[in-house]
């Protein structure tokens, strides 16, 4: 007989007993799973592949939403959708992860109780625009429209910048966890929001895989900056530098000047300064010219050593890192040991182990200013600092804290890679 896929296949007549006829549900395929007579894994995977090829993405499994990445605009995250499934119910119109968003919102305001939604699948899968889609959702129906909804949304692309990056399965792929906690008064109008983030991938810094790339930043910082910038940086083009070329793979085309521009301006309205800005860059380029350092092998008192081949780039990072260059020399080919008793043994490194205390160096400096990125955004979207601090205040006195405000949580796993 044929599948349908339209492939021959048999199965012996002592078997054909075990073949079942297909129920209605199976055939045509339901918007919610729970309706379907056939409830195996087969029958799953049957009918979310039968609404995928009607770009049909959305199913449900009760309150659960199944997505599957379309990789393309289905042009159906408007503001008519929006408006569409505001206030309605899971079951009044065709599954959408604004309608579950919808219900976490509805369910916050009627219950009175803090929601959470989570975000969780493979590389790939969509979870950081879902992640997107549910932000920009609640910033449309708080009702308030405030420039606090803006920075909300803004903190997207700046979080992106530093912290997405080309897989081998995923051109923005997340490499790092986040919890959105975005705070509502009892009414449902967005007061402020809190971003925490955790297990950024600091091996990605300094080392990729074939086909991937490093942070998306450092590709907009060497494609977007003035030619008067980059002299002040000493930047020069992606392949100059070790750390930008261990995929074998050219930048993307998003890593351009528009790009860049579009980041820099969703930190202006986070209300990142120039100054600040600029020590962004100045610590990036440090950490560029750093990874560029290589070492010799060298013998002191006939102990294996290593030394620095090329000063110059020591010299380089210590400035825009504004630390002292004989120092950071020392950091990289000697390491120091306390005994516990007061006393310091300083040992020297090999030439592999100067290079790992380099690699260990710039992850470090990359993870704390990841660190600093994102706590300076808490800084922007959670409002004003009275509203904030009486909320807090208040909580500390009671055992609930609803009474003050209501929040949705979001939590956005980064994606792993099936087998």
């Amino acid at each position: 007989f044929l599948t349908e896929d339209n492939e021959d296949m048999s199965i012996p007549i002592s078997e054909i007993h075990r073949l079942k006829p297909m129920n209605d549900s199976n055939v045509e395929g339901v918007e919610d799973m729970i309706h379907l007579d056939d409830v195996s894994e087969a029958g799953l995977l049957r009918n979310i592949r039968i609404r995928f090829g009607k770009d049909r993405i959305y199913t449900y499994t009760g309150t659960i939403l199944v997505a599957l990445n379309p990789n393309k605009n289905l042009g159906i995250y408007n503001k008519e959708m929006i408006k569409r499934y505001a206030g309605a119910k899971l079951s009044d119109h065709p599954p959408h992860i604004f309608a579950i968003a919808n219900a976490a919102y509805e369910k916050m305001k009627i219950t009175q109780a803090n929601q959470c939604i989570i975000n969780s699948g493979e590389t790939g899968a969509g979870k950081t625009e879902s992640t997107k889609l549910v932000l920009q959702f609640l910033a449309a129906v708080s009702g308030q429209h405030s420039w606090i909804e803006q920075q909300i949304l803004d903190s997207n692309p700046v979080l992106e910048a530093f912290g997405n990056a080309k897989t081998s399965r995923n051109d923005n792929s997340s490499r790092f966890g986040k919890y959105i906690n975005i705070h509502f008064d009892r009414t449902g109008c967005i007061q402020f929001a809190k971003i925490q983030q955790y297990l950024l991938e600091k091996c990605r810094i300094v080392q990729q895989n074939t086909s991937e790339l490093n942070y998306h930043i450092f590709y907009l910082m060497l494609s977007g900056l003035q030619d008067s910038e980059k002299e002040r940086l000493h930047l020069k083009d992606v392949d100059a530098y070790h750390y930008l070329v261990q995929g074998e793979t050219p930048p993307l085309p998003q890593h351009n000047g528009d790009e860049l521009r579009k980041v820099k301006a969703a930190m202006k309205v986070l209300m990142f300064t120039e100054e600040e800005i600029w020590t962004l860059f100045s610590i990036l380029a440090a950490l560029l010219h750093i990874g560029n350092i290589q070492f010799k092998a060298i013998e002191v008192k006939q102990l294996e050593a290593s030394e620095v081949i090329d000063t110059d780039l020591v010299r380089l990072g210590a400035d825009l890192l504004q630390v002292d260059e004989k120092d950071m020399m020392k950091w990289f080919t000697s390491k120091s040991t306390s005994t516990g008793r007061g006393d310091t043994v300083v040992s020297l490194l090999s030439t592999s182990q100067a290079v790992d205390m380099r690699d260990s160096f710039v992850k470090a400096v990359y993870a704390k200013m990841f660190v600093w990125v994102a706590g300076r955004i808490n800084r922007s979207i959670q409002g004003p600092k009275q509203a904030a601090e009486k909320s807090q205040q208040r909580s500390r006195s009671k055992r609930n804290p609803v009474a003050d405000t209501l929040s949705i949580g979001i939590l956005d796993i980064f994606g792993f890679a099936a087998p």
